[in-house]
C-alpha cells in the first residue's frame, strides 16, 4: 500500500508544478502581448495628433526630450499637443524642453494646453509652442529666475560647530551655507541670475512675438489667471480641446484626427510585459517586478533641484535681489 504521507507529498508537488507551468505560460503570453503593443505604439498608428504630458517639477529629462523628438519625426503624428501642469523647475531643464519644442515646431504645429498652471519654467515651455490654450482659471506667468541657498551659521554657532576652509580664491564655493555671503559673492550670483533673467525675457518676447518692453512689464514674477493672460498676450485662447482643434484646423490639419497620448517607454519589465499584464503577474506572483516606479513616486522623481531655478512658489514670488 502507498504511504498516505507520500501521496500527500506527490499531490503537493503536482500542484506546485501546475502553478509554475501556468505562470510560465502567462509570462510568455504577456511578453508576446507586450512586444506587440510596443510594435503597435503611437508612431505606428494612422494619422493622429500626439499629446505629451509635462507635469510636476521641471528637470533635465532626456526621456521627455527623446519623446518630443520622436513625435516631431513621426509621419503619423500631424501635430503635437503638450499638456502642461507645472510650477516650473530648473532653468536648464526648461531650456532643453523649450529648444526641443521649438525644433518640433519647425516640422509641424505645436500647441500648449495649460491645465492647472504653467509658471516660471512651465511657462517657458508653453512659450516655445505656436499656440497657447489655457483655462480661464489656469495660472500662467511668474517669469523670472531665482537662486536660493540655506544659511545655517547661527544654528552651527549654537551647537558649537564651525567649518574651516582653505580655498584657491575668495569666490570658490560661494555663497556658502556656513557663513554670510560677501558682497562680492552676492554680486556674482546676482549677475548670473540677471543674465538668465534677460535670456528668459528675450525667449518669451521671441516666442510670443511681443516687444521686449511688453514682456518686461509682465516679468516681475507676477502670476496671472488664464483670463488675464489672454488680455496681456501670454495666452492665445481660453478653453480646451475644441479650441485646440480649431487652431489645428487653421494649420491645415484634417478634422476628426484622434488625439493619442504619447509616453516615454519604460525601462523595466513593463516594457516587455505591458503595464496591465505586468500588474497581473505581480498579483499572481505576489511580488513586485520592479521597485523603480515606487522609488520615483516617493521621491517625486528627483530629490533635489540643481542649478538656477525658475519656479513659482506659493507664498512668495521669485525675487531679483
Amino acid at each position: 500500500m502507498t504511504d498516505p504521507e507520500l501521496l500527500t507529498d506527490r499531490r503537493r508537488i503536482r500542484r506546485k508544478l501546475s502553478f509554475w507551468r501556468i505562470t510560465t505560460v502567462l509570462a510568455l503570453v504577456a511578453m508576446v502581448a507586450g512586444l506587440a503593443l510596443q510594435l503597435d505604439g503611437p508612431n505606428r498608428r494612422g494619422d493622429h495628433i500626439a499629446r505629451i504630458d509635462i507635469s510636476g517639477v521641471i528637470v533635465d529629462d532626456q526621456k521627455l526630450i527623446d519623446l518630443i523628438e520622436e513625435a516631431a519625426e513621426s509621419k503619423a503624428a500631424k501635430g503635437i499637443v503638450v499638456s502642461i501642469s507645472s510650477p516650473g523647475g530648473t532653468t536648464y531643464g526648461g531650456e532643453r524642453i523649450h529648444n526641443a519644442l521649438v525644433k518640433a515646431g519647425e516640422a509641424k504645429p505645436v500647441v500648449a494646453d495649460i491645465h492647472t498652471l504653467a509658471a516660471s519654467a512651465g511657462y517657458m515651455i508653453a512659450a516655445s509652442t505656436d499656440h497657447i490654450v489655457a483655462g480661464e482659471s489656469s495660472i500662467v506667468g511668474s517669469i523670472g529666475v531665482i537662486f536660493q541657498y540655506a544659511q545655517a551659521r547661527e544654528l552651527l554657532d549654537k551647537i558649537g560647530v564651525r567649518l574651516e576652509a582653505i580655498k584657491s580664491s575668495p569666490l570658490k564655493a560661494e555663497p556658502s551655507p556656513f557663513h554670510e555671503a560677501s558682497d562680492e559673492a552676492k554680486a556674482m550670483i546676482r549677475s548670473m541670475v540677471l543674465d538668465s533673467y534677460d535670456w528668459f525675457v528675450d525667449l518669451v518676447a521671441e516666442g510670443r512675438e511681443m516687444d521686449r518692453a511688453q514682456v518686461l512689464a509682465l516679468a516681475d514674477g507676477s502670476i496671472f489667471t488664464g483670463r488675464q493672460g489672454l488680455e496681456n498676450g501670454l495666452v492665445d485662447a481660453l478653453g480646451g480641446e475644441a479650441e485646440i482643434r480649431a487652431y489645428f484646423k487653421t494649420r491645415g490639419l484634417a478634422d476628426g484626427l484622434d488625439i493619442v497620448d504619447w509616453a516615454p517607454a519604460k525601462e523595466t519589465s513593463s516594457l516587455l510585459l505591458g503595464g496591465g499584464v505586468a500588474g497581473l503577474l505581480q498579483h499572481v506572483l505576489g511580488t513586485p517586478l520592479t521597485i523603480s516606479s515606487e522609488i520615483d513616486r516617493l521621491a517625486g522623481g528627483k530629490l533635489f533641484l540643481d542649478g538656477l531655478v525658475s519656479v513659482w512658489q506659493v507664498g512668495g514670488q521669485p525675487e531679483r535681489d
